[in-house]
């Protein structure tokens, strides 16, 4: 005797529903025309173009442009207590080397228009340069000072921002050859050094 049919519907593994698709899609391009952009320069219907969606789906999702950009620019794409075990693995001997490596290692694998949408957006988005001082200033490179033990840590955590905002516009923003190129072990030596010295060296007489 056979069982009877069982009319409970099968729930199908292995895709995401519809919305959660058009959700990925539509915050995705949105980071790429952001970085290309900035905040005023991106519309909601490039950002759809891009996507593949209609325009209004924007708006149904995120609740229009400012609402898209939180979601693709001003939530960081990575685990910040993750970055700070990265950055600190091994003592403070290593800080400057672990630096380049942790930080170009996920800007390169978002392929940087994360780091690019953001300080796109910085001179006409008041949010977007709160973001770069808390996330990467406040949340990482304070916590990276302080924990390498050395006088004067909120000034160490703003001279190794100097040194990776200005390593991320040069191979990011201005696309500055050989820096743009460059594979990560080629600018740990070079970068890691100024950065270690920033860190745990002697800053002189540098108030």
């Amino acid at each position: 005797m056979t069982a009877a049919n069982d009319s409970t519907p099968t729930r199908r593994r292995g895709r995401r529903p519809a919305g959660e698709d058009t959700r990925t899609a539509l915050v995705e391009a949105a980071r790429a025309v952001f970085a290309e952009s900035g905040f005023d320069g991106a519309t909601v219907r490039a950002i759809a173009a891009r996507a593949g969606v209609d325009a209004a789906m924007v708006n149904h999702w995120f609740g229009g442009k400012e609402g898209l950009f939180t979601k693709a620019v001003l939530r960081v794409p990575f685990d910040i207590d993750e970055v700070l075990e990265s950055v600190t693995a091994g003592g403070p001997e290593n800080m400057g080397e672990n630096m380049v490596r942790t930080f170009v290692s996920r800007w390169d694998g978002a392929g940087g228009e994360y780091f690019v949408a953001l300080i796109r957006s910085v001179t006409s988005h008041d949010d977007a340069l709160e973001t770069l001082k808390k996330v990467l200033v406040s949340r990482i490179l304070n916590a990276v000072a302080a924990h390498a033990g050395s006088d004067r840590p909120e000034l160490r955590a703003a001279l190794c921002a100097t040194q990776m905002i200005g390593l991320g516009m040069t191979r990011y923003v201005a696309r500055l050859e050989p820096v743009a190129s460059a594979d990560i072990e080629t600018l740990v030596p070079t970068v890691a050094p100024t950065l270690q010295r920033y860190l745990t060296g002697d800053l002189g007489d540098l108030a």
